[in-house]
């Protein structure tokens, strides 16, 4: 099997090479450098030349306020060319694997989102990946399309390495604690997609680790591992406006990982400590 893995750069990108790499399977992890997700002709020039059976695609557009101003560049990275993606794969009988988020639903009330559940993005990122998830639902039969939300990984910027940094030179910090959804570290995510590549059980899914917090929880938590004091008070959304809606809850079901046969991820707390390690804090 040979595996063609979007984004290779990105948190997600780099831990599912790794771990194709881990398990002996054939793969190559693209960039800007291999094609651009603008340029059409060269992304599938590309990928007919390689040829692979799986297209696992982590690549995105995910810069969540500044896509309110670049309505058409995110349309045209998370949906266009997703869509331009999928239409490779149906030719050369590819299975696709497409990253998606929890933003493509409204983030209102307190109940777990079923994949199902009725989409209502409430900003341009979330619109542009459920454009995107249509799209390779409506070009493909052998497709995989995965929520993940509040990823974290050794390879990018994320919410642990914010934090950690903020502690150096803070005695106090502020996190919102009406935002509630659930961590997703790209180790154990990595290893899901990786069992989805070798099966054929097609189909949406949520996939992230197991357990809920709010951003201030998780920020308390982050602390308490790393055996860091400092002072977190909890505040409302209100307290830092962005140009972009935020879902108040991020809360997806994953009744579809095992109704599947899929393993969970672990719980969240178990795999901030494992990623702590990983970046020598702990």
């Amino acid at each position: 099997m040979k595996v063609l893995v979007t984004g290779y750069t990105g948190q997600l990108g780099f831990d599912v090479i790794r771990e194709l790499k881990a398990r002996n399977i054939e793969c190559i992890g693209t960039t800007r450098n291999e094609f651009s997700l603008t340029d059409t002709e060269k992304m599938q020039a590309f990928v007919k030349a390689y040829k692979p059976d799986v297209v696992i695609h982590c690549a995105a557009y995910t810069a969540v306020d500044k896509a309110e101003d670049e309505v058409e560049l995110c349309d045209q990275i998370n949906h266009l060319a997703t869509k331009e993606l999928a239409k490779v794969c149906k030719e050369i009988d590819a299975k696709m694997i497409y990253i998606s988020t929890d933003y493509v639903f409204a983030g209102s009330g307190e109940d777990f989102y079923e994949v199902n559940d009725e989409k209502a993005p409430q900003n341009v990122y979330g619109k542009s990946k459920l454009d995107g998830e249509l799209a390779v639902q409506e070009i493909l039969d052998k497709y995989f399309i995965v929520r993940i939300s509040w990823v974290f990984g050794s390879n990018g910027k994320n919410f642990i390495k914010t934090m950690l940094n903020l502690a150096k030179n803070h005695d106090k910090l502020t996190v919102v604690n009406d935002q509630i959804g659930s961590p997703t570290y790209t180790v154990d995510l990595a290893k899901l997609l990786c069992d989805m590549a070798l099966s054929d059980k097609y189909g949406i899914y949520h996939a992230t680790n197991e357990g809920i917090c709010s951003w201030y929880d998780f920020a308390c938590e982050i602390f308490k591992q790393a055996d860091i004091k400092i002072n977190v008070e909890p505040v409302p959304s209100t307290a830092f406006p962005t140009k972009a809606k935020r879902p108040h809850n991020s809360r997806m079901s994953k009744k579809c990982l095992d109704e599947a046969g899929f393993n969970r991820l672990p719980i969240w707390q178990d795999a901030l400590s494992r990623y702590l390690q990983e970046i020598n804090i702990l």
